[in-house]
């Protein structure tokens, strides 16, 4: 079973890697051997499990991983590597410092702790970011994750669990749109993520629900937003929040893409609840009705979005 995440994943287009990663990226996107897309995410966290079951357990991987996200739009590859140990290296970092050291110990054995934040600290030290390509969050999507995304932009596949050949819904910012202005996987014949030579070019993922947009109209909306959250009545997006995924995202090449993905959540709500599920649309909805001054629809709108996400996080600590 996935564990019940959502992630928000920035894919850079391939040519935005200086060599040799552009040429490893490239060959790893054309290779048959490398995990298709329906399969990914249970992949990346097989490898997770594996290292937690180890004795004893590996609480960062010695190498980062060489898998990734793969996304084809308009004749481009885009590319979001896994990198594994750098998140490793900030989740455990982020646990340690959540603990009172006495606890933490028992958690994380001390050597395990020290060679985590040795590592960390050695690749800071290097100038290099430490801005993964993903993101998570258990339990529940956070209300400024929406903003980045149109309701146009939702792509939501309920298909059949034995399909394990899935590839990405492709996206193209001019593709048709389908019903509820939900655009419409592979509607403009886009490659998705072929799989390489021999790959399918296009099948039904098993169940997702996903918005793609560029990082262009993401900072956008995240620019827009900021303001109108400081002058408008609490209850929604933080604009502290807004401004630190405008600055995480500031740190990707401007030709990226950004991906909000239901992941494991999929698996814990139904059908109904997915359809029903318009949480971009209310975000945007409610900013609108912000900037105008309307503030009971911003109440209205936000108070929706807790309902809905309560009920989701309370479902962490039910029987």
């Amino acid at each position: 079973m996935l564990p019940y995440s959502a992630y928000l994943r920035v894919y850079e287009p391939v040519t935005a890697y200086p060599e040799p990663l552009r040429s490893i990226w490239t060959a790893y996107a054309e290779s048959g051997r490398r995990p298709r897309w329906a399969r990914t995410l249970a992949a990346e966290h097989g490898e997770a499990i594996r290292r937690l079951a180890s004795a004893p357990p590996v609480v960062a991987p010695l190498t980062e991983s060489p898998h990734a996200y793969v996304r084809r739009a308009a004749g481009a590859l885009y590319v979001c590597p896994w990198e594994t140990r750098l998140r490793s290296w900030l989740a455990a970092a982020d646990f340690l410092r959540s603990l009172p050291p006495g606890l933490a110990e028992a958690f994380v054995p001390p050597p395990d702790a020290e060679r985590v934040t040795a590592e960390l600290e050695r690749w800071r030290s290097g100038g290099r970011s430490l801005e993964p390509h993903i993101a998570t969050s258990t339990w529940n999507v956070p209300l400024e994750w929406f903003v980045p995304f149109d309701p146009a932009e939702r792509c939501l596949l309920l298909g059949g669990q034995d399909d394990q050949t899935g590839t990405p819904p492709s996206y193209d910012p001019g593709e048709p749109r389908g019903p509820a202005g939900t655009w419409v996987a592979g509607a403009a014949g886009g490659q998705g993520d072929a799989g390489g030579p021999g790959g399918p070019t296009m099948a039904a993922p098993l169940r997702t629900l996903i918005y793609v947009t560029t990082l262009g109209e993401a900072r956008r909306r995240l620019d827009r937003a900021v303001p109108v959250v400081q002058a408008g009545p609490p209850g929604g997006p933080a604009a502290g929040r807004l401004e630190a995924l405008t600055r995480r995202l500031s740190a990707f090449h401007p030709s990226s893409l950004v991906e909000l993905d239901y992941g494991g959540l999929v698996h814990l709500l139904d059908d109904e609840w997915l359809r029903a599920d318009e949480s971009v649309r209310e975000v945007t909805v409610a900013l609108a009705a912000a900037e105008r001054g309307e503030r009971e629809l911003t109440v209205a709108m936000y108070q929706r979005l807790g309902t809905r996400w309560r009920a989701v996080r309370a479902l962490e600590s039910a029987n």
